[in-house]
């Protein structure tokens, strides 16, 4: 289910794409209550877990530097690089099995397939889309489609990432194919339009349920919830051989629309507006009466959803909400916009321990995508992040938040813009991903998460390659026995297709995977460097919406070093590149 802002971001990106999860399991633990790291030993070889979230709430902990593990047993060279290694996996085209459930192109695939696994890429990700397999109608699934792939992919030696994909593809610049939502819900959309995210002005957003129906039985008797669930459950007992052979490394899911967590800055009219700040999506008939209930319940029964937030394309300081010392640090913005945050955690919570109870026992991990929303990242009201539901701010942690509450489903916090720097952004509107990148790593690794990375963009380029290494080991390569340094948990790379095939394109991402595993050969076994994939257990308890929210109290970041320290050497070319790059960059 990945959410509708990972998509569509990554639809748009195709052209100018802005946007776009670690794990938990049990054993022999030892507690370094320094900092959250739990480490096993397990037959010589020390794995690093992680602690589940106490009921109480966690003290800001030690940055990176004041990090202290427990020496290893390794002796071997090549196994202490392997607390190096992070594995790598390739998105497959968005059309890769067509609107008619057929795989396209099964020769091409299977070709593009084999030449990943010569340069030892550890596995794809797939879109699973929801249009796609039950288009026939309530309940009927087909996944014939899927098998076909899935089987192609297991029979080329790849791992395989599965994403729950339950909004529409397409409508983007550059995309290849429209995957609208299943007919039969379209239907019920055109007697009651409310099913759909709907903005200030009354326009619905078809491409994807509004969070406002998740338990409203609209559904021919069931509710979204209940539809995403029984969509997931079929999932697993039709893939059930390639869970048990351990090909389906994770699935991921969507929190929200925004994917993650909202609509972002789109029009249906006029298409991306960036860097415009996007609209609230919360003016369905559903969520209007659940905000009613909000402000009854909190004795201001005269507040009313926002009507000064301005629309997509207009930039904070145009509007009363944004501005200065706007609407939204009273009493009033800061209550909105607390319940229209939480709104989207408590669904992602339940979609999370439904996918948790799905897929309960099967060797394999949960995760979930966090968008990466960076312009206006600078600006003071954070305006972008918070029409999408992200309610960040200096003095206000919107991401940790997040991170606790998926700390108790051992999932993997996946999030996107990992590739950009700042001097490629747009200085109008302030954006600035690299800081983002910092902020969320650091929210989920305070919550003891594993955390992965995409890029938002397709790239193809060294610089972007090594910002991505940068961010993979932001502290560099560990050349020791001990697993005192972060990395990412896995690496997504955007996207599978002829570009990416081409000569001097193919050659530089093969030296990008090798540098991403440390210059080590490729590895099948991840408790070898140290992220052993266990059967997932049931979800911890549930964890209070006050207990979530203590996390928002910002916390000391840790730090990121500027470069990383095992690059792929760039040519003078791309050195004078960057250089005019960086000048062009003061003039936007």
């Amino acid at each position: 289910m990945a959410s509708y802002l990972n998509s569509k971001l990554r639809r748009w990106t195709e052209k100018t794409r802005v946007h776009e999860g670690p794990r938990y399991r049990k054993g022999t633990r030892q507690v370094n209550k320094k900092v959250g790291l739990q480490q096993t030993k397990n037959a010589g070889i020390q794995q690093r877990h992680f602690s589940a979230l106490s009921s109480n709430a966690r003290a800001p902990r030690a940055v990176t530097t004041e990090i202290s593990a427990e020496v290893s047993t390794l002796t071997d060279e090549t196994e202490k690089m392997l607390a190096n290694y992070v594995p790598v996996f390739v998105m497959l085209p968005l059309d890769v099995i067509t609107l008619d459930n057929v795989l396209k192109n099964k020769d091409e695939i299977e070709s593009q397939l084999k030449q990943l696994k010569e340069v030892e890429v550890d596995g794809v990700m797939v879109d699973v889309w929801w249009g796609i397999v039950e288009s026939d109608g309530p309940k009927q699934y087909n996944w014939s489609g899927y098998r076909n792939l899935f089987q192609i992919v297991q029979e080329c030696g790849l791992k395989l990432q599965a994403i729950m994909s339950f909004h529409q593809c397409g409508g983007n610049i550059g995309d290849p194919i429209t995957i609208p939502l299943p007919q039969w819900i379209l239907d019920i959309g055109e007697s009651n339009p409310d099913i759909f995210y709907t903005n200030r002005s009354g326009t619905r957003n078809k491409e994807y349920l509004t969070i406002g129906v998740d338990h409203e039985p609209l559904f021919h008797g069931r509710t979204a919830i209940e539809m995403y669930s029984d969509y997931m459950r079929s999932f697993k007992e039709t893939m059930s051989d390639f869970l048990e052979t351990g090909m389906i490394v994770d699935v991921e899911v969507g929190l929200g629309p925004a994917g993650e967590l909202r609509y972002p800055s789109y029009s249906l009219n006029q298409g991306w507006v960036f860097p415009g700040i996007g609209e609230f999506q919360c003016y369905d008939k559903y969520l209007k009466a659940d905000f009613k209930e909000a402000v009854k319940q909190a004795s201001h029964e005269e507040w009313q959803l926002p009507d000064d937030a301005g629309t997509y394309n207009d930039r904070p300081d145009s509007t009363t909400f944004f501005r200065p010392n706007g609407t939204y640090v009273t009493e009033k913005g800061k209550f909105f916009l607390t319940w229209y945050s939480n709104k989207l955690l408590v669904h992602g919570d339940q979609i999370l321990d439904k996918a948790n109870q799905t897929f309960l026992g099967c060797k394999m991990r949960l995760a979930a995508k966090v968008a990466g929303i960076h312009w206006w990242y600078k600006a003071e009201s954070h305006a972008a992040e918070l029409t999408s539901g992200y309610y960040n701010l200096k003095d206000r942690d919107g991401y940790r938040p997040i991170a606790r509450m998926l700390s108790r489903h051992y999932g993997i916090l996946n999030f996107t813009c990992v590739e950009m720097r700042n001097y490629e952004q747009s200085a109008r509107a302030k954006c600035a991903p690299e800081e983002l990148v910092q902020q969320v790593f650091s929210a989920g690794w305070r919550e003891d998460l594993d955390v992965a990375g995409e890029n938002a963009l397709p790239r193809f380029d060294v610089r972007a390659c090594n910002q991505i290494l940068k961010n993979a080991r932001p502290n560099g390569v560990n050349r020791n026995d001990e697993l005192s340094k972060l990395r990412m948990y896995a690496m997504t790379y955007l996207r599978l297709g002829a570009v990416l095939l081409q000569n001097k394109n193919f050659q530089i991402f093969k030296s990008f995977v090798r540098k991403m595993h440390a210059d080590l050969d490729y590895c099948s076994n991840p408790d070898k460097y140290y992220k052993p994939i266990v059967p997932l257990e049931r979800s911890k308890p549930e964890i209070s919406i006050e207990e979530i929210l203590k996390a928002t109290e910002p916390a000391e970041l840790y730090p990121f070093d500027p470069e990383t320290d095992m690059p792929i050497e760039v040519t003078v070319g791309g050195m004078l590149f960057t250089v005019i790059n960086k000048i062009t960059s003061l003039f936007k």
